[in-house]
């Protein structure tokens, strides 16, 4: 079985079908491939999943990518969601086994903090909404939030 794994190239895409699914995620038997893989519940979609079972059903034929390939645990992960435009349409999102590296080569910072180096005193947290675009609800809470405070 190991040889098989390391004919499995991180990055690549592949059809597969869905073999059993469990709470943390799907197995997938590799189209051409004598393998499978694990879609994990986070790299199944570009929105947030509380049931896979709402995503992916046993048998279902699907589109992966893989996004890391262990040989010595003969573990290959694979993703749905990095073949989907990230939310906002910005084109596709990256996943956690993928480089985040900028242009530059160097790997983004984190953001800034206030001066008061905590949370901003006297903002409500905001109630998301759980909605399709829960992304968008998000930010406009936030700059809502934040208009209160200026």
């Amino acid at each position: 079985m190991r040889s098989v794994i390391m004919s499995v190239e991180v990055n690549s895409v592949l059809k597969g079908k869905v073999t059993g699914i469990q709470s943390f995620g799907a197995f997938v038997a590799l189209e051409g491939e004598d393998t499978q893989g694990l879609i994990h519940i986070s790299e199944v979609s570009n929105t947030y999943v509380k049931d896979i079972n709402d995503f992916l059903t046993v048998g279902q034929e699907v589109e992966v990518k893989v996004i890391k390939v262990d040989t010595e645990k003969n573990k290959i992960s694979l993703s749905i969601r990095a073949l989907m435009p990230d939310p906002e349409g910005r084109g596709k999102r990256e996943s956690k086994g993928e480089s985040r590296e900028n242009n530059n080569g160097n790997a983004p910072r984190a953001p800034k903090r206030n001066a008061g180096g905590g949370r901003r005193r006297g903002v409500a947290s905001p109630k998301i909404e759980n909605t399709e675009e829960g992304y968008n609800v998000l930010g406009e809470k936030l700059r809502e939030a934040l208009k209160l405070d200026e």
